[in-house]
């Protein structure tokens, strides 16, 4: 259980880090780029919850509201990347 709470931290970092490091890149292709790269990296975390929920340690509710609120970053990725696409 601790190294899947580890990989889930390291996860939510390395979302961050990686649209601050687009952020700071020359075009918004890069950009979008790297805002792909933290949408994928945004998965992990949702696979955990539903394993460890999967494996008895996640009470229907605290599941519920852990899966919304990771799926809402993914939805507002998904909307980044969007906009960044049409600029």
């Amino acid at each position: 259980m601790e190294r899947m709470t580890s990989q889930m931290w390291r996860a939510a970092y390395s979302m961050a880090s990686n649209r601050v490091e687009g952020c700071g890149r020359e075009s918004d292709t890069a950009f979008r780029r790297f805002l792909i790269i933290s949408q994928g990296t945004a998965n992990e975390p949702e696979y955990f919850t539903n394993l460890v929920h999967d494996l008895g340690y996640f009470n229907k509710p605290g599941f519920k509201m852990v899966l919304d609120k990771e799926n809402k970053v993914g939805r507002s990725l998904n909307n980044l990347i969007n906009k960044v696409e049409l600029i």
